[in-house]
């Protein structure tokens, strides 16, 4: 046989049972591998003479074409493990490479006859032969030092499905696109149906679908290309699944808000449905320090069906009701109850039934209003005082727009004038009232040129009345742009002091205008505004002050500039906001010394050597003690070296705080500070400071509250029962910060944006 060219009828023999586990030469009976090994290294550089022989035969065995493909061939003489095109016997039989990995690996043979898997992204070797299986190349990818290959394993799963598309059913129509349920990479996959119900369900809650959407055909098909094996579940048993969720959910959330050791705040919404049901929107704000990070949180934690008629103390009692069963109602620091009739009742009951001896400053802080609904109610409330100037001024856009409206475009044309849109305002909705007057001030010399041209109607302005719009909208610009600035997610109550300051300025400043109707407007303004104001201004004064930019300079500043005409009077409220703080300060430090009250904190007194241990919540009898650790130790140590290395006497923290300078950021803006990792830091150097600072700047003085409109419940949660939406609302909120979801996202924050067909129209 060596040295022999092989006859065609001995390569029909190898050619014809290529496919069988066995191949005979000669007498001998060598295994597929081996026998192919021996014919190439026998054949050397006469192979290609041997394979035309085998094609024709071939042809004549099968009855087609034997397709060649690449291979490597060593060439007689030489030892290298070069692959070399060559073409191989097609090999219908051979078993796919089915596995997911695949897409990340190529497989090639090398000349000892050994297959190898070369890593797409690194070009490491590892064994590919037909018993080493997949599973250490999962775990390459895993490892791969390539960044590209660890970003695409976290994303891709290695299980696939094959879609097969059937040509003809057993009774002869086509069929349509269906999956085979057969797994591409068997190995270490497990279809779990449980787990499969439970992630729809989450995701029908989480994204507000209809429960309904279950029973749609176009659904059903997509879940049976994607998983055969899923048996759908019906639109009860969804129903059923998603208040199991808000029940766990709500267990949850229960044990997170009973460990917290700070302070939670309080707002009170009512909502409505388009069936006119009332309902009571409960949400709670804290400041979150799980995880070593300090995060502003905002929970719904009722949405409560409220039977028509009721009256305010039955609201009262059932806000206290709600706080119980939560096992917040002595932790409560602040309420605002802004989209809420009779809110200074519902407050001032409240403040009785919680007993102000277990509140801040016994109750002093408690009521509070947002920064906007002062500012929208300022607005609304005042601009009565300008109704005449304003229907004049909506007259004029009017009789422009739908009677002279092409003369007007060929002036602007003429003037060059950018195209703006000419607003006509909506009665009662000051921000429409601000566009009009500010498009119309945009338009003032095109609107100037028609009243010359048709100066015998009365609609147009005069130009003492044009001074007056002008100095009106500039106002309402100061008054919009601020509302603009406030945030939607999440806001601490250092935000906008700065801005409420400025804008009590310029109230003072617009009050003394020499225009009639500027001077009524801007004294009706600040009238109001100093009444809303006074109400939230300690608490957001002390936010400033715990913000370490600060401290007392903004204080000290604005209010030597509002009282300017009175500085005793400027003296003294920057006296009383100053001593108020420190009583704060000192009721903490009172609590902090009696009860051991904060967990993250090791002290150090003067008359013993270290005190360590945790503390309960605001006024709970109960303690829970948790173990020290060595970083607890550590801050007991860096307290202990702060004290003893000056020949003073000993500071309180407050003390330390105010006497240091204030912090300057090295570069940005000075908005981007994150106040919140700040006292993080330095919860050790401040330790009663940064008790205050987790419980004041979590109170929602800075949030937007939603008109009446937007307080409205869609079609479908209207038409359900009142404790199916309570757990969709809730479950809903809470499924937000879902750690899966937002992994799932790609890293973006915004995982509780509208998608789909929602069910809730919920702030975040």
């Amino acid at each position: 046989m060596p040295g022999h060219l092989l006859a065609p009828a001995d390569c029909a023999v190898v050619t014809r049972d290529w496919g069988s586990a066995w191949h005979v030469q000669g007498d001998l009976l060598l295994p597929a591998e081996r026998a192919w090994q021996h014919f190439s290294l026998v054949m050397g550089e006469r192979l290609p003479i041997a394979f035309q022989f085998m094609a024709k035969v071939g042809d004549r065995v099968r009855g087609n074409m034997l397709e060649p493909t690449a291979m490597e061939v060593p060439v007689a003489g030489s030892v290298s493990n070069a692959v070399m095109p060559a073409p191989v016997v097609h090999n219908p039989r051979a078993r796919k490479l089915r596995s997911a990995v695949w897409q990340d690996f190529t497989k090639e043979r090398r000349a000892d006859g050994n297959c190898v898997a070369v890593c797409n992204h690194c070009k490491k070797q590892l064994t590919a032969t037909s018993r080493s299986g997949t599973t250490h190349l999962r775990n390459h990818l895993a490892i791969c030092t390539t960044t590209s290959t660890r970003r695409a394993g976290k994303r891709r799963k290695l299980v696939v499905r094959r879609i097969l598309q059937n040509k003809s059913s057993v009774d002869g129509r086509s069929g349509e696109g269906h999956a085979s349920g057969e797994d591409i990479d068997n190995e270490g996959t497990h279809f779990d149906q449980e787990l499969s119900r439970r992630d729809l369900v989450h995701m029908i809650v989480q994204h507000g679908y209809r429960f309904s959407i279950v029973d749609d055909v176009g659904f059903q098909k997509f879940v049976k290309n994607l998983q055969p094996q899923f048996r759908m579940v019906s639109c009860d048993t969804v129903r059923a699944d998603s208040m199991e969720i808000y029940a766990g959910e709500k267990l949850k959330l229960h044990d997170v808000l009973f460990k917290i050791p700070c302070r939670v705040s309080i707002s009170v919404d009512m909502w409505r449905s388009n069936t006119q049901m009332e309902y009571m929107c409960l949400t709670c704000h804290y400041i979150d320090h799980a995880n070593d990070e300090w995060k502003v949180r905002k929970k719904i934690l009722n949405f409560v069906h409220m039977e028509a008629p009721f009256t305010l103390d039955q609201m009262v009692n059932l806000i206290v009701e709600k706080l119980q069963s939560w096992g917040i109602d002595r932790k409560v620091a602040a309420v605002v109850l802004d989209n809420c009739n009779g809110g200074e009742i519902v407050a001032r009951e409240l403040l009785i039934v919680l007993q102000p001896r277990r509140l801040l400053l016994n109750g002093e802080l408690f009521q509070v209003r947002s920064c906007a609904h002062i500012l929208n109610l300022t607005v609304q409330e005042s601009w009565e005082q300008a109704s005449d100037i304003t229907n004049r001024v909506r007259k004029m856009i009017n009789y422009v727009k739908f009677e002279r409206f092409q003369k007007f475009q060929d002036i602007s044309k003429v003037l060059h004038m950018d195209q703006k849109l000419l607003v006509v305002d909506s009665p009662d909705n000051w921000p429409s009232t601000y566009l009009m007057f500010d498009s119309a001030c945009y338009y003032h010399d095109v609107l100037v040129r028609l009243t010359e041209q048709e100066g015998h109607y009365d609609v147009f302005l005069s130009a003492s009345d044009w001074a007056d719009v002008k100095a009106l909208t500039e106002i309402l610009d100061v008054v919009y742009h601020a509302m603009e600035k406030f945030p939607v997610e999440n806001p601490t109550a250092n935000l906008y002091f700065n801005e409420m300051c400025e804008i009590h300025v310029l109230l003072k400043t617009w009050s003394k205008s020499p225009s009639t109707v500027v001077a009524k407007v801007a004294d009706q303004m600040l009238s109001k505004f100093e009444g809303y104001w006074n109400l939230t201004r300690p608490v957001m004064a002390f936010a400033s002050i715990l913000d370490p930019r600060y401290k007392m300079k903004s204080l000290e500043y604005f209010f030597r500039l509002i009282y300017s005409d009175e500085q005793f009077t400027a003296k003294a409220m920057i006296d009383v906001i100053q001593n108020t703080f420190h009583n704060l300060y000192n009721d903490y430090k009172h609590q902090s010394s009696d009860s051991w009250k904060n967990p993250s904190v090791l002290c150090y007194s003067r008359n013993s050597s270290s005190c360590m241990g945790s503390m309960y919540s605001s006024g709970d009898d109960s303690k829970t003690f948790s173990r020290i650790t060595l970083s607890d130790a550590r801050r007991g140590l860096d307290q202990y070296i702060q004290e003893t290395s000056s020949g003073q006497s000993l500071k309180s923290d407050l003390e330390m705080y105010l006497e240091e300078a204030v912090y300057r950021q090295k570069e940005g803006n000075q908005d981007n500070f994150d106040i919140l990792g700040w006292w993080k830091s330095f919860a050790a150097k401040y330790p009663v400071l940064s008790q205050m600072a987790r419980d004041i700047l979590a109170i929602p003085v800075s949030i937007i509250p939603l008109d009446s409109e937007a307080r409205t419940l869609n079609e479908y949660l209207s038409t359900m029962d009142p404790s199916t939406v309570q757990g969709l609302v809730c479950a809903q909120d809470w499924l937000r910060e879902d750690p899966e979801v937002v992994a799932g996202s790609g890293g973006h924050g915004d995982v509780g944006a509208p998608r789909g067909d929602e069910l809730v129209v919920v702030p975040k």
